[in-house]
C-alpha cells in the first residue's frame, strides 16, 4: 500500500520529507512533497500505484487509494486541508498536533512521532476539516434480507467474484493461503482470470494450515510456495514485525509473525496479493459466536467488524507493507460487506455450522475436506499454538513480570509473552506513555 503524511501548515517540506522516509516501505516506487496552499502534503507509491504519483500535482491530494474500500485521503481545498478515512479502516491513519499547534498526519505512527509525541488513530469513516472530525461513511448494518438461502449464495457469489476482479484488472497477483475457508475462497474466484496464480504459505513443519493449503493449490494447480520455519525464525523476525506492526498486543503479534514470512516470500514474486480477512467477522466464523443468541448475534458481528481496523487490518498492511507490496482485501468491498451483513445470522452460523452461507456459496469449488473444514485460529493453524508463550515464560521469571507488568499510562501486561513484545517495542520506539492509538484484541483488558 502506499503511505501520505502531511502537516497543515506552509514551508514544511523539510519535515514532511523527514515523516515520509519512515514510510519508504510503503512505496518503494516514489516519493513526492508538495505545498498546496495551507498544507504540505507527501505521498509514497508502489509500483502498481504509480498513477497515484500525479494526485499531488493535478488534483491537490495525497492519497494511501488500494482499491475504492481502502482509502486514506488528504487533500487541500479553497486552500483549507480535508482528511478522510475509509468506513472499516482498512487504509492506516494517524493524526496529532504539532508543538507549533499545526494539525499533522501520517499512514503510521513511526512517521508521525518524526513530528509530534501527540498521537491518535484516525477514526475510521469519519472526515477531517478545520471544524474538526465528521462521520462521513460510518459502518451500519443494513435491514436483514429475506431472500431464500440458495438465492444469497448465489448473489454473494457474484459480488465477491466482481470485487476480485475490479482488484485484479489486469495486474499480476498472487494470494496468500492458509487453506483456511477464506483465502481459499478467494484463491478459487480468482483463479479463472489468471494465467498463473502463485499462492504463499506459512508454518511450522507438519502445520495444519500447510497441509490444507497444498490442497487447496493442488485443487486450483497453483504456483504453490511454502515457508516453513522454527522458534529461531520466528524470533528473528519478530523485531520487525513488532516494528511494523507498531504493537505489542500478544495475539495480534503472534498471528503476525508467521503471515510477516509469507508476505516476505510474497514480495519475491508479485507486487500484490488477496487476503482473505474480514471473512470471519462478516460470517460468524470464530467459536465464540456458537454462545450468543440470535438476537445478540448481528450486534456481535458488527461489532468485531468495526474492531478490525487496529487488528487484524492492521496486521494484513502492515505485513504487505514492510514488503513493498499491496494486499487487496475483497471481503471489505462495499458491495460485498453490505450484503454479507444483511444476510440473516442463522444462514451464517446454522446447525453449529459457521459461515455456512459461504460454505454454500462455493459449493463444488473447493476440495470437500477444505469447504468443510472448522475455523483454526491462524497462530493455531500454522503450528505455533503456544511455542511463544512457552519461550517466554522459559525467559522472564515471575519477579520480572511482576515488576514490569504496569506500563506507563496504566495498562496492565496480560502475559509474560506480551511483556516479551512489549520489551521489544521499547527498544523500538522508546518508552511512550502515550497508547491510545494502539488497538488490542477484544477480550484483552487494555487498563489496571
Amino acid at each position: 500500500m502506499s503511505g501520505i503524511a502531511g502537516i497543515a501548515a506552509a514551508g514544511e517540506e523539510t519535515r514532511v520529507q523527514e515523516m515520509l522516509a519512515k514510510l519508504s516501505h510503503r512505496g518503494p516506487a516514489g516519493c513526492r512533497v508538495e505545498q498546496q496552499g495551507e498544507a504540505t502534503l507527501g505521498l509514497v507509491w508502489t509500483d502498481i500505484q504509480n498513477s497515484s504519483a500525479h494526485l499531488l500535482q493535478d488534483h491537490h491530494t495525497a492519497a494511501d487509494e488500494t482499491e475504492n474500500s481502502c482509502f486514506a485521503r488528504a487533500a487541500a481545498q479553497d486552500g483549507e486541508l480535508a482528511v478522510v478515512r475509509d468506513p472499516l479502516g482498512a487504509a492506516p491513519l494517524y493524526y496529532g498536533t504539532t508543538p507549533e499547534g499545526s494539525f499533522c498526519f501520517a499512514s503510521e505512527v513511526k512517521a508521525l512521532l518524526e513530528v509530534t509525541r501527540d498521537v491518535h488513530e484516525f477514526p475510521p469513516g469519519h472526515c477531517y476539516t478545520s471544524e474538526g472530525f465528521e462521520a462521513c461513511g460510518p459502518l451500519v448494518a443494513p435491514a436483514p434480507a429475506d431472500d431464500p438461502p440458495a438465492v444469497m449464495a448465489r448473489e454473494l457469489r457474484r459480488r465477491l467474484e466482481a470485487s476480485i476482479e475490479r482488484r485484479i484488472n489486469g495486474t499480476e497477483v498472487g494470494s496468500w493461503l492458509s487453506g483456511g475457508l477464506d483465502s481459499s475462497t478467494l484463491a478459487a474466484l480468482a483463479r479463472p482470470h489468471l494465467k498463473r496464480l502463485p499462492t504463499f504459505a506459512a508454518g511450522l513443519p507438519g502445520a495444519p494450515d500447510l497441509h490444507y493449503a497444498r490442497v487447496v493449490a493442488d485443487h486450483l494447480q497453483t504456483d504453490h510456495h511454502e515457508v516453513v520455519v522454527g522458534l529461531p525464525d520466528l524470533l528473528a523476525a519478530l523485531p520487525d514485525v513488532v516494528y511494523h506492526l507498531e504493537s505489542f498486543d500478544a495475539l495480534l503479534v503472534r498471528s503476525s509473525l508467521l503471515n510477516f514470512l509469507a508476505a516476505r516470500r510474497a514480495g519475491e514474486f508479485v507486487p500484490a496479493v488477496l487476503s482473505g480477512e474480514a471473512g470471519d467477522e462478516l460470517f460468524a466464523g470464530y467459536e465464540y459466536l456458537r454462545d450468543c443468541s440470535p438476537e445478540e448475534l448481528p450486534n456481535e458481528l458488527l461489532d468485531i467488524t468495526r474492531r478490525l481496523h487496529n487488528t487484524a487490518l492492521q496486521r494484513v498492511d502492515r505485513t504487505a507493507a514492510a514488503h513493498g507490496t499491496v494486499a487487496w482485501l475483497p471481503f471489505t468491498d462495499p458491495e460485498v460487506v453490505d450484503y454479507a451483513l444483511s444476510i440473516p445470522v442463522d444462514y451464517k452460523l446454522r446447525g453449529g455450522v459457521e459461515k455456512w452461507i459461504l460454505r454454500q456459496a462455493m459449493e463444488g469449488e473447493l476440495p470437500d475436506a477444505v469447504l468443510h473444514r472448522k475455523k483454526a485460529k491462524f497462530w493455531s493453524g500454522a503450528g505455533v499454538e503456544d511455542l511463544l508463550a512457552r519461550h517466554a515464560e522459559e525467559r522472564i521469571s515471575d519477579a520480572d513480570f511482576r515488576r514490569e507488568r504496569v506500563l506507563p499510562n496504566g495498562w496492565r501486561l496480560n502475559s509474560k509473552e506480551e511483556l516479551m513484545y512489549y520489551r521489544v517495542f521499547r527498544e523500538r520506539f522508546g518508552t511512550l506513555e502515550n497508547l491510545d492509538w494502539m488497538g488490542r484484541t477484544k477480550g484483552a483488558p487494555a487498563a489496571a
